[in-house]
């Protein structure tokens, strides 16, 4: 099997990677961090208007691309470079559920995600919820022609930049049922609906979401109702695609950092990448990353596929990409001493935030034991 990249995506990864080159340094993203909404607009609409945000829409749904390779593709070229912008809530998740069960006027405002012109998060995940998706705590109700919504989303993230949330309910079943859970699109602007916001460890920002008699009309409902279940999975697949190749950019970053640190780095008269223990350790590296790889062109090459096999897919390879996340992490940061800790090094960023991976969209040990459930069910 080839491989290689199209004409078309080495164009893309060309003119991605020049630009992100030009937009981030540590200190730019040390500015972020304390800025309200996490990312810069600047560069977010510039994102845009290099058609990026379209290159992970189908043209069925406005865009270019769309498939596992094209998420793979900007999702390694933004982690290379520790990018903090929220293309991963905006477009994949919420543009994502957009794409699978909006209507007509709902798959509208994808346009307007393209453009560069509309944020969105998803609120889905709860205080208790550790990761399983039909785990839905939260309750909706009908009223009349209304919905009523109550509940607690944890760690939303983008949601204090969001235009509109995308917010999971349960009317029915039992509170890990698959059925049941309905999804509801809600402007942040909606009475009921108030925020606490918080930064990130790994830049961002995220927010925790209280719903109090959160009144929608029957517009915002996205799909059929109950029935929302299958479109949450589909768009977590195709997040852990993007995270999954987020990491393995950083991963790359940081190893340059750490080899361009062993030959800099002297001791005893020579530098220290002569000693023979820390070649070992950098070729463990090296492996390591290669697997990782491999991992993430086989996901890749699966999220459309069918359901089952998709998921053993995407828990096999966040199981092994969150692994060797944190194996990549510690060992540059041994090699490079207590510089590799500091806010003013580069890799201290870089490090935190591959670490963070593995706390989004399931960590390794829970996705270990969901690959066995799928695997033997």
């Amino acid at each position: 099997m080839n491989f290689d990249l199209t004409d078309e995506r080495q164009m893309l990864q060309d003119t991605l990677r020049r630009f992100l080159k030009e937009h981030y340094s540590n200190e730019q993203i040390k500015a972020l961090a304390q800025s309200s909404n996490g990312y810069s607009s600047e560069t977010w609409t510039g994102l845009a208007q290099l058609g990026v945000i379209g290159a992970l829409f189908s043209e069925q749904d406005g865009g270019y691309g769309g498939a596992g390779f094209d998420l793979a593709l900007v999702f390694e070229e933004l982690g290379r470079v520790g990018a903090p912008d929220p293309l991963l809530d905006t477009a994949i998740l919420g543009g994502g559920i957009l794409a699978a069960i909006g209507n007509e006027q709902q798959k509208a405002l994808i346009e307007s995600i393209i453009e560069g012109s509309l944020q969105m998060a998803l609120a889905h995940a709860e205080p208790q919820s550790r990761y399983e998706l039909a785990r839905v705590n939260t309750t909706v109700r009908g009223d009349g022609p209304d919905f009523v919504l109550n509940g607690h989303k944890a760690v939303v993230v983008n949601a204090g930049a969001a235009d509109q949330l995308i917010v999971s309910a349960r009317s029915d079943g039992e509170l890990a049922s698959q059925t049941g859970i309905s999804l509801f699109l809600i402007s942040a602007k909606t009475e009921g609906l108030t925020l606490q916001d918080f930064a990130l460890v790994s830049g961002g920002r995220a927010a925790e979401v209280q719903l109090d008699n959160v009144r929608v009309d029957a517009s915002s409902l996205l799909g059929e109702e109950g029935e929302a279940f299958d479109a949450l999975e589909l768009a977590h697949a195709r997040a852990t695609v993007a995270i999954c190749a987020d990491a393995l950019g950083l991963m790359e970053t940081i190893r340059a950092l750490t080899t361009d640190y062993l030959k800099m780095r002297k001791q005893f008269g020579k530098p220290i990448g002569k000693f023979q223990v820390l070649q070992h350790r950098m070729a463990d590296v090296l492996i390591e990353i290669e697997q990782a790889r491999s991992a993430v062109i086989n996901l890749a090459g699966h999220v459309d596929g069918e359901r089952d096999e998709r998921e053993k897919h995407v828990s096999a390879t966040k199981n092994l990409i969150g692994n060797i996340g944190k194996m990549i992490a510690e060992e540059s940061i041994q090699m490079h001493g207590g510089i590799g800790m500091t806010e003013e090094y580069e890799l201290g960023h870089l490090a935190k935030r591959l670490i963070m991976v593995d706390h989004r969209l399931g960590d390794a040990e829970f996705h270990l034991e969901r690959f066995i459930d799928i695997a033997v069910a």
